[in-house]
């Protein structure tokens, strides 16, 4: 029996093709997608489908007889329940055309199902997002620390530049003004030196009376 023949057997239980293959696609998307999210997904009286983990191993090639080795991996598994067991072995009889093979669950044990393990999963998912994005916070705002140091060291070495040209501006204004301080004693002596030529005509003018 494939998907075709799947809906054509419910169609008339379910009131049209269109609402048998709807509900087909339904049942099966939900299955898969919590088997995929991790979820255990259990039918009483049918079976249930998890998701197992495959560690890394060696095989060996049935063609070639090489060892070969195989990665780690997932793969979906389905358990049959202990009534179709049952059905199938033939230790309990299947019943007739109108009733359901399948038990029935109890009233009141319906809470969930398969929506609840598909929002289940959507749950998952978006925590796992939230703490991805807090995870990559952490870490710009890590990388934006050093960031932040580089510039004050940046800071700092432009205000030692910026002290030291003040500085040697300073003393290059003190040096200006300590020579422009010196010049008028020059001046001073060059004024005194025209008496001495005074005193050297008296001693000639001296000279000349002895005669």
């Amino acid at each position: 029996m494939n998907k075709a023949q799947l809906v054509e057997a419910i169609a008339d239980k379910l009131g049209g093709r269109q609402q048998a293959a709807d509900a087909v696609d339904a049942v099966l998307d939900a299955i898969v997608r919590a088997t995929v999210a991790g979820d255990r997904v259990s039918v009483t009286g049918f079976g249930s489908f998890e998701k197992v983990d495959r560690p890394a191993r060696y095989a060996r090639n049935p063609q070639t007889g090489e060892r070969v080795r195989v990665k780690k991996t997932s793969v979906p598994r389905f358990r049959a329940g202990q009534g179709f067991k049952d059905l199938v072995s033939g230790t309990k009889k299947l019943p007739r055309g109108g009733e359901v093979a399948v038990k029935k669950a109890p009233k009141g044990s319906l809470t969930g199902g398969a929506a609840a393990t598909v929002k289940k999963a959507a749950a998952k998912k978006t925590a796992k997002k939230v703490t991805a994005k807090k995870v990559t916070a952490k870490k710009t705002t890590a990388k934006k620390a050093p960031a932040k140091k580089t510039t004050a060291a940046a800071k700092k070495a432009t205000a030692k530049k910026t002290t030291a040209a003040k500085k040697a501006t300073a003393k290059k204004a003190t040096a200006k003004k300590t020579t422009a301080k010196k010049a008028p004693a020059k001046k001073v002596t060059a004024k005194k030196a025209p008496a001495k030529r005074s005193t050297a005509r008296k001693t000639t003018a001296k000279k000349a009376t002895a005669r």
